[in-house]
């Protein structure tokens, strides 16, 4: 039986060459986020058109990138790509990137999930601490495990793929028991983080208990928490029969 966790955590440290080729002098994190706070822009409104004003995701901009990691200079051969900590407000130009596994982005300021319909090969993605306010546009990734929205600004789940194990949506603002919903629509989901959202109703157990294959969930700081009697009894024991 896996035991309820405290925290997910999923930051890379380095940036490698290669999968198998490390540089251990190298270190792509020396900026730290702890949370964003930006508000998202609302559609049609002024801020809209400004929302891009930071560095472009551009083609050339890349292959930079790839070069500063000593990754492959011909895109389809890299099976990762570090696009995190850059500042970038939309995701684009990533086409010729079609071997694509695992894929960075984390602390831009995207605003949307798109142009990923030539990764078909992803398995992971991370867009923790972006400006995004719904998951869409994944329908093409068929063999995505792991999803990581964390530190965003989402209050639905839904448009799950169905091969995703892994969903990390912390620090989001899910309230109502029907923006859980869209688990259902991952059967083969096993990891869940959901801590510090704004749940407070009860009915939500009734939804993650028909996930047959929930092994991890995390639910720390969550009004919900104090309105379930015998809380930690409950969780561990529908846990433990999904085993």
């Amino acid at each position: 039986m896996m035991p309820l966790i405290e925290e997910i955590s999923s930051t890379p440290s380095e940036a490698p060459a290669k999968l198998d080729d490390v540089d251990s002098g190298q270190d792509s994190n020396k900026i730290v986020i702890d949370e964003i706070t930006l508000e998202p822009p609302k559609e049609g409104s002024s801020k809209t058109k400004e929302k891009n004003i930071g560095p472009s995701m551009t083609v050339e901009a890349i292959k930079k990138i790839c070069k500063k990691n000593k990754q492959y200079s011909t895109p389809e051969l890299n099976d990762i790509l570090y696009l995190h900590f850059q500042g970038f407000g939309k995701i684009e130009n990533l086409d010729l990137y079609t071997g694509l596994k695992c894929l960075w982005l984390e602390a831009n300021g995207i605003s949307k999930i798109e142009n990923l319909d030539r990764q078909k090969e992803l398995k992971c993605l991370y867009l923790q601490q972006n400006l995004i306010s719904k998951i869409e546009n994944l329908e093409l990734l068929d063999q995505l495990h792991t999803l990581n929205v964390s530190n965003n600004y989402i209050t639905k789940i839904e448009n799950l793929v169905p091969t995703l194990h892994t969903l990390q949506i912390s620090k989001n603002r899910l309230k109502e028991s029907d923006a859980i919903d869209g688990l259902l629509d991952a059967p083969n989901i096993s990891v869940i983080d959901l801590s510090n959202n704004n749940l407070e109703d009860p009915c939500i157990i009734d939804i993650l208990e028909k996930l047959p294959s929930l092994s991890v969930l995390n639910l720390m700081g969550n009004p919900v928490i104090k309105k379930i009697k015998n809380y930690r009894k409950v969780i561990v024991h529908f846990l433990y029969l999904s085993l």
